[in-house]
């Protein structure tokens, strides 16, 4: 996979730990967004390519550092050194078949989605959440 960015580009392999959508206030305001579809992986499966000297950094939190193309604005992935995982925001993806597996953070949701997947309070217990399911 290549990132479709003119100027930073990157490949990705293997398979994601976890794709899915988020509905934190957080991501949505990153994004723009009402929900964030993202592509969790493990760092070491995230290569730069080109332009890695382009890549700038906001440290939002202790666990999340968003990192975005300086050239042509776009936003390209987000470290979250917590939990040891990269989110490649499926959106930069031009060749993934995106198969959302689930929905986080549905408490926070301003756009309820009826598509049977599960949705979870914060996160899956095994990410640290606590597992809870919502109702779509």
């Amino acid at each position: 996979m290549v990132c479709p960015l003119l100027f930073t580009q990157f490949t990705l392999t293997g398979s994601p730990v976890a794709v899915g959508y988020c509905h934190c206030e957080s991501c949505r305001h990153w994004s723009a967004g009402p929900v964030n579809a993202f592509t969790l992986w493990k760092p070491e499966a995230l290569t730069i390519t080109q332009g890695e000297d382009a890549i700038q950094t906001y440290h939002k939190t202790e666990n999340t550092y968003r990192k975005w193309c300086s050239h042509c604005g776009g936003h390209v992935f987000a470290e979250h050194p917590g939990l040891e995982l990269v989110d490649v925001f499926a959106g930069v993806l031009s060749d993934f078949p995106f198969k959302p597996e689930a929905h986080v953070n549905y408490q926070e949701t301003v756009l309820h989605i009826h598509d049977g997947l599960p949705k979870y309070r914060d996160f899956p217990a095994e990410m640290g959440g606590s597992g809870e399911t919502l109702a779509e």
